[in-house]
């Protein structure tokens, strides 16, 4: 299914064809640029990269593939295979870059992936370098979700010019994209993922405007991510900070990210995930979700998300789930978290839907318990309540639990309530605005024995 191919095996790159010029540059350091990569930011350095890590991956000893500072290096959709012998640092100290869009990608190519880490462990990636995914021209696509409605309401409206500017322009077909509903599609391209992976670290890059996720964990036990920089315009769709999917053993420190998607977003079938001192948005900031897409099962927990900050967002710290998905969420903890002009600072959403209206009813849902939100302060956008718990009918949140939460409106004088649908819990402290929608205890009709859970 078309849902599922992002978690199969990535297929291999081609062999390296040259030969190195110096392939010990320095004792077990192994330069890119020995390799035959030019860096002038033109010339196509794949193979160069391809050798050169090859080479450290052979290694008899620990070993450092160098990108040197001062140059910029041109690549191509890549795998980086494993197992090597020993762990390699991946310094980072010049710029690399992606091809610039969809026009000049290379035939045969994965427009999925980009950079790709299959089966590594004890890898390093780090440095004072960038990785620019030189999203802009992926994003302009007809197929990317604002496009597809731009197309679809102006052609209702008549505009001929839009309606047929796909005919005229064969680059404007739409491109391979998952359908989730009418006139609205994603692209999950990757400008980085570790797959099937262990003990990986990623410190201290900038990465620029990737043309959808920035990173993608997934299939990966022991990740240490501290002190990146990511960024992509407010605007650009779907270009999430940090995805993390199948994976336990994370941690996440430190970091500024600053998107057009969520800053981070927990996928299915990952538990054991600390994330501290984050500096989130604008975005659509930190989310556990979406789960249970078509009726699949998804098992979140031992989440911690601590100390960080979320500004200019849609979203502060969200929970979101599709009808008729199985499952659950629990033991999540949101702590000392401070929100700057966010439209909705705590949310859950047991309905989420990617177009308002088009999905249907359902009876089944992901279980979501043991929820723990304290010390939440800060402004809110005063066109959404503050607090949006939204659960299912038939199967209720529980165990939800508040201490000093305060969130007033970022402009004007007017508190709004908070909407409550079927959630359950305490409240150890009053909150601003009052809590009173929250139930007490748990619902006396609801046993969670009846819920097919993880």
């Amino acid at each position: 299914m078309l849902v599922n191919e992002f978690s199969l095996a990535p297929r291999l790159a081609p062999k390296a064809a040259i030969t190195p010029t110096d392939q010990s540059s320095t004792s077990n350091v192994f330069n890119v640029m020995s390799f035959g990569a030019i860096g002038d930011g033109v010339t196509d350095d794949t193979q160069g990269f391809k050798m050169a890590w090859d080479s450290a991956c052979d290694s008899d000893e620990p070993a450092t593939l160098l990108v040197p500072k001062h140059y910029t290096f041109l690549i191509q959709s890549t795998i980086f295979t494993g197992s090597c012998g020993y762990g390699i640092v991946f310094q980072i100290e010049g710029t690399i870059m992606a091809p610039d869009g969809p026009r000049v990608w290379p035939k045969g190519m994965s427009m999925r992936q980009w950079l790709v880490f299959y089966r590594v462990n004890g890898m390093s990636l780090q440095g004072d370098g960038v990785i620019d995914g030189r999203g802009a021209k992926w994003w302009d696509l007809p197929c990317k979700p604002h496009k597809i409605l731009e197309i679809h309401l102006l052609s209702i409206l008549g505009n001929e010019k839009i309606r047929h500017r796909s005919a005229r322009d064969p680059m404007e077909k739409p491109c391979p994209v998952l359908v989730i509903a009418p006139f609205f599609r994603i692209f999950k391209t990757q400008a980085i993922r570790f797959y099937m992976s262990t003990n990986v670290t990623v410190i201290g890059l900038k990465v620029n405007n990737s043309s959808q996720f920035n990173f993608r964990f997934d299939g990966c036990h022991g990740v240490y991510v501290d002190s990146l920089t990511i960024k992509a315009p407010a605007l650009s769709p779907n270009t999430d900070g940090i995805h993390i999917e199948n994976t336990d053993d994370v941690k996440i420190y430190n970091t500024l990210i600053s998107t057009g998607d969520d800053c981070i977003s927990i996928g299915a079938g990952s538990y054991n995930i600390d994330i501290k001192n984050i500096t989130c948005g604008p975005s659509h900031g930190i989310s556990i979700g979406s789960l249970g897409m078509k009726n699949t099962r998804a098992c979140v927990s031992n989440i911690t998300i601590r100390d960080s900050v979320i500004k200019h967002s849609d979203n502060g710290v969200r929970i979101k789930t599709w009808q008729g998905g199985l499952g659950s969420v629990s033991k999540v903890r949101f702590i000392n978290i401070q929100m700057d002009t966010v439209r909705n600072p705590i949310m859950i959403d047991q309905y989420y839907c990617q177009t308002k209206g088009k999905c249907r009813n359902r009876t089944s849902a992901v279980r979501i318990h043991d929820i723990s939100y304290q010390n939440i302060t800060g402004t809110y956008d005063y066109r959404s309540p503050p607090m949006h718990l939204g659960c299912s009918d038939s199967v209720p949140c529980t165990n939800l639990t508040f201490s000093d939460v305060q969130l007033m409106p970022s402009q004007g004088r007017y508190i709004l309530n908070p909407f409550c649908w079927n959630a359950y819990g305490d409240l150890q402290t009053l909150t601003i605005p009052p809590l009173f929608c929250l139930r007490d205890g748990n619902p006396e009709s609801f046993r969670p024995t009846d819920v097919n859970q993880c």
